[in-house]
């Protein structure tokens, strides 16, 4: 009996050590495979689909959710991601500019007077401004804010979905300064502005927030905090989503945080020069030239809260930077490259035929590429 309480014992261990053998071969298996994935690499490309277009030049192409936006010429529409159209909207504007955020965006023609906010299911209102657009941003819910230029004068207005003028604020070049840019949150609750202005016979960078709700209705303009930068630029300024902003300055960049009162809570500095930047909700992305290394550029990425992810060499010369579904793309007119946001180039190379005017993501390994003859989709391969 004892020999039989043994062996059943014995049968017991091998069956449990095989069992958590299999759970750590499954696991190592688990790891080894997104390994190759977040570093899998390409060597080509093959086109899957062509689409001959005569008015690639005066047409845009943004990513739109799911979808794509197709504006500018005479019309707006929205496409499926296998170039079926959605809907279609006729509307001519000249030197077209658009803005996404969520489901909703608003298209405008710079220096223009009217702005039409669409969301997935078409035109939603129009906004007539009386006084011309030099920017625009949309909120998640179809709020649009925009700069407006009356003389010396501008204007920082907001509007609702219908056009209904909701907020509108006058700026001058002595106060607060000149609008270089504005952004506003998810929710349209807060407003970020960067302002050029003087200071002590110097030039100087403000970056002021405004907050639409409770938090700011006994504020003076509704301004709840702001902050200087000597000497700097802020040419570009982004909101992360409801309570996290950046402000891109010509030496780095600025994290705020606050989802009523926002704060500074980050400074990163960069040393080398910054040719481009890109964000979104998660990444923040900056290509600097290097000078006296391998590569003759590097590529810092870096989360949202300011934290260093990696850097990486590049070695491709580009006009255009953005994040796409969570790649980096850079290309120019006959090269393009993708980066994942761990910093693995999964391809570079040559355009095969065309001039490349636009490009993103539309599935895995699946590209848009929008040509001066047409739009192609590309697979890596």
């Amino acid at each position: 009996m004892k020999i039989k309480q043994k062996m059943k014992e014995l049968r017991g261990k091998k069956a449990l050590l095989l069992t958590a053998g299999i759970i750590i071969v499954c696991v190592f298996l688990i790891i080894g495979g997104k390994y190759l994935m977040d570093h899998w690499t390409y060597s080509g490309y093959k086109v899957v689909t062509e689409t001959v277009q005569e008015d690639t030049i005066s047409t845009n192409y943004i990513e739109f959710g799911d979808n794509i936006l197709k504006y500018g010429g005479d019309e707006v529409s929205l496409l499926s991601r296998q170039g079926e159209i959605l809907w279609n909207e006729p509307q001519t504007i000249d030197n077209p500019m658009v803005d996404i955020c969520g489901e909703y965006c608003v298209v405008y023609g710079k220096n223009g007077t009217t702005m039409s906010v669409f969301n997935m299911s078409g035109k939603k209102g129009s906004i007539q401004t009386g006084m011309p657009v030099l920017k625009a941003k949309v909120a998640g819910q179809g709020v649009v804010a925009a700069v407006l230029e009356d003389g010396e004068t501008t204007w920082i207005n907001l509007y609702d979905v219908d056009g209904e003028e909701i907020v509108t604020g006058k700026t001058r070049v002595d106060s607060p300064g000149y609008p270089v840019d504005l952004a506003i949150s998810d929710n349209g609750l807060l407003l970020c502005v960067s302002y050029l202005k003087v200071e002590n016979n110097k030039p100087a960078s403000y970056v002021a927030f405004y907050n639409f709700g409770n938090t700011g209705q006994n504020q003076m303009d509704n301004m709840v905090s702001g902050y200087t930068y000597a000497g700097t630029l802020v040419p570009d300024v982004e909101y992360l989503g409801n309570s996290r902003a950046v402000a891109f300055r010509d030496d780095g960049f600025e994290i705020y945080q606050g989802k009523q009162i926002p704060e500074e809570v980050k400074t990163v500095k960069v040393e080398d020069e910054i040719l481009a930047v890109c964000s979104d909700d998660s990444y923040i992305g900056i290509v600097c030239r290097e000078t006296g290394k391998s590569s003759d550029y590097r590529m810092d990425i870096y989360n949202s809260r300011g934290e260093l992810e990696c850097s990486t060499g590049v070695d491709m010369a580009f006009d255009h930077m953005a994040i796409s579904k969570d790649q980096i793309l850079l290309y120019n007119n006959n090269e393009f490259a993708v980066y994942t946001t761990k910093g693995v180039c999964r391809y570079q190379g040559a355009i095969k035929e065309g001039n490349l005017q636009s490009f993103f993501k539309v599935a895995r390994n699946r590209y848009m590429a929008v040509l001066d003859g047409g739009v192609e989709t590309i697979k890596l391969k």
